[in-house]
């Protein structure tokens, strides 16, 4: 009986590791894509990127998240860009918190 708790709590914890690091963001992940469209916010705007898989995802840049406004770019419909940062997906939507905009062509 002691050995079937064990095993069974055993069990339990594992399931519940396993669940916790399957939960985690993809924190430097690149996303490559057109600029779709642009929605401006308080300190940065939201750009719509559409990949070549045809995903689309919603990056969020900030002056503060991609360090100052050296590396801050705006980037433009039309435009061809690399972002890199936290990627997380909702129920309908890929997002991405932008920590470096790699390129724009």
């Amino acid at each position: 009986m002691k050995n079937l708790k064990r095993i069974s709590f055993l069990v339990l914890l594992m399931t519940f590791v396993i669940s916790c690091t399957t939960m985690k963001n993809d924190a430097n992940a690149v996303v490559t894509g057109k600029v779709d469209g642009i929605e401006a916010g308080k300190d940065g705007y939201t750009a719509k990127i559409t990949t070549d898989a045809k995903e689309v995802y919603f990056a969020t840049i900030s002056i503060v998240n991609v360090g100052g406004p050296q590396n801050y770019k705006q980037l433009k419909i039309g435009d061809v860009a690399s972002v890199k940062g936290e990627k997380w997906k909702t129920e309908e939507e890929n997002h991405i918190k932008v920590t470096e905009i790699v390129s724009v062509k």
